[in-house]
């Protein structure tokens, strides 16, 4: 569905490093995303996108679930959601899991009615260093991972405002915030896990 070419797009406003995934920060000026964090308005990084959704099975068939044990493996998976029960419960965690697999597969849909593209995933891109870089482009500049901001660089600010739209016209607003908001706590628990121990804890959480 997804033909392999890469948007010119990609060359504006962002600086992408793999194996240092280094980032620019294009945040839009006291821009803030609905659930906190600040925009970001720049280039998307499709190449990024293309790795995570190649991770959980492909553009037909991805699961959040399928994606996290591709980058972290099923033990280190199983313990994070074990933690994450104990803090949140069973039920918002499901919920979670379920609505990263829906944004992800709505996202793609609303990107191919955009126009937009995924390129070819790169080679190079899978496993912890996806994992990594995902913690990375969701860091702002003040070292805090904020879903939003994640969600703005994987397929660009507008189409993540549409994908929030559709979660709550399918499941509701609580559903959409509890998404972002545990999200904000997985990926910090991811980066400290990876030793990435500047990585901030969002204040929604």
């Amino acid at each position: 569905m997804f033909r392999n070419r890469l948007l010119t797009t990609l060359a504006a406003g962002l600086v992408l490093s793999f194996g240092g995934a280094a980032f620019a920060d294009n945040s839009a000026s006291n821009a803030i995303n609905m659930f906190g964090g600040p925009v970001y308005d720049g280039a998307p990084a499709l190449e990024v996108t293309a790795a995570l959704v190649e991770a959980g099975g492909g553009a037909e068939n991805f699961t959040f679930a399928a994606a996290l044990v591709s980058m972290l493996g099923e033990d280190t998976v199983n313990g994070e959601v074990a933690k994450l029960n104990k803090q949140y419960g069973e039920e918002d965690v499901t919920d979670f899991i379920n609505g990263m697999t829906f944004a992800v597969k709505d996202g793609l849909k609303r990107a191919t009615e955009a126009g937009v593209s995924l390129p070819a995933a790169p080679e190079n891109l899978t496993g912890v260093e996806l994992a990594k870089t995902l913690v990375q482009a969701g860091t702002t500049a003040d070292g805090t991972f904020w879903s939003g901001y994640l969600f703005d660089k994987a397929l660009s600010h507008p189409i993540h405002n549409q994908v929030m739209g559709d979660i709550e016209v399918k499941f509701g607003h609580a559903t959409d915030e509890n998404t972002h908001k545990i999200l904000n706590q997985a990926m910090y628990d991811v980066a400290q896990a990876l030793g990435m121990t500047d990585v901030k804890l969002a204040s929604l959480h």
